[in-house]
């Protein structure tokens, strides 16, 4: 097996995870970790036994890194990102891949012109009912994506946001719901329904937050070049939180579904997850008997490892497989995009009161943080 040396910039809350993912993965050499605080990069070493720098680039080239791993705040994953791509490495960056698309088009120019893979976290992929709902759409098994959702319902409450100084602002964390907790959910409808989208439109409010500047609930309607359409609600109102689930129904009339997360939402460093991901509706002939059976044995695998930090390793160690091997990991920077290009979208439609239309480039003549920012300073 060949090992990679890996590497963290950024040492927040969900770093920690990934230090124990590159630490138990098979083809990971976990080696150092950079930050702009010596301090707390220094404290963050000590703890996993690496060594520590204050620069991405002084880190890659002295410890010779593979890979790097990218876990700073969602509106500074670009210059991290092309910092260590131009330093010679491969880079995966915790979702989602940036905040405007402006900077995603930037690390993924970036990447090709060095010839560097470029991936973006989306662990819940790697989960055994994802894993089952993709392969049998892919299998024809519910003839075409027809109909999709995505219900998404949880809580952070101001103890969350107070946790870190970047939570909860436009600048500093990019939006709210959507941004943050919901790229999970979308990027898993996208995947799971193919296809390009053609319009959407979409709406979000700021229910009862009123100590942050982001939306806690969105909504979106979404239409896709082959016929589908499918719906996004997801919300950090509801108090203490109920699931996440994406489902997909299919043209043959079967349909396929998954509860992600249950119960209170997982925090990356304040909570664990409190319930197992399973596929809560199967209606395919011949195997909606097999549902309870799949359920027990996703729940009993799902209990038997940390999932915190379990399924963010078989990512990484994908990741790191598609490096050695020269070939796409399983969620490319690209797909990553499209996540991006989804709040976005909504984020313009709730500003200009329409419909968004594919396909979406960076709005680099206003200031708005792509619609963001209810303003036009332009």
């Amino acid at each position: 097996m060949v090992k990679l040396k890996t590497g963290i910039t950024g040492c927040g809350k969900v770093a920690h995870l990934h230090a124990r993912a590159l630490i138990n993965g098979i083809n990971s050499d976990f080696k150092a970790v950079s930050s702009r605080s010596a301090e707390k990069g220094g404290k963050f070493a000590a703890e996993y036994g690496v060594n520590s720098y204050t620069g991405i680039e002084e880190m890659i080239a002295k410890e010779k890194l593979d890979v790097v791993v990218i876990c700073t705040p969602h509106p500074f994953h670009k210059d991290p990102a092309i910092a260590a791509i131009n330093a010679g490495a491969h880079v995966i960056v915790e979702k989602p891949l940036a905040s405007t698309l402006e900077d995603c088009d930037a690390m993924i120019r970036a990447a090709d012109n060095a010839g560097k893979k470029l991936g973006v976290v989306s662990q819940r992929r790697f989960y055994s009912p994802c894993m089952r709902m993709f392969n049998a759409i892919q299998e024809g098994k519910i003839g075409t994506p027809a109909l999709g959702s995505v219900l998404m319902l949880g809580w952070r409450d101001k103890n969350y946001y107070d946790s870190d100084q970047w939570r909860g602002s436009w600048e500093h964390e990019g939006g709210g719901v959507l941004v943050n907790q919901a790229p999970h959910q979308i990027d898993l409808l996208q995947w799971f329904m193919g296809g390009e989208i053609d319009e959407l439109y979409g709406i979000w409010r700021n229910f009862n937050h009123p100590y942050i500047e982001v939306e806690d609930t969105a909504v979106a309607v979404l239409k896709f070049k082959n016929g589908g359409i499918a719906n996004i609600v997801v919300s950090n109102s509801q108090n203490p939180g109920i699931y996440g689930k994406v489902h997909i129904h299919g043209s043959s009339g079967a349909s396929v579904g998954v509860q992600t997360d249950g119960g209170a939402m997982f925090i990356a460093g304040m909570s664990g997850i409190l319930e197992p991901p399973v596929n809560d509706l199967w209606s395919i002939p011949g195997e909606a008997e097999m549902l309870d059976r799949w359920v027990k044995e996703d729940s009993d695998i799902f209990n038997s490892v940390d999932a915190t930090e379990y399924y963010i390793r078989l990512q990484i160690e994908d990741f790191i497989n598609a490096v050695v091997s020269d070939h796409d990991p399983l969620v490319t920077a690209v797909q990553g995009r499209k996540t991006v290009e989804i709040f976005t979208a909504l984020y313009r439609s709730q500003r200009d009161n329409q419909p968004v239309k594919w396909p979406l480039k960076p709005e680099n003549q206003r200031n708005d943080m792509d619609g963001r920012i209810m303003k036009d300073l332009s």
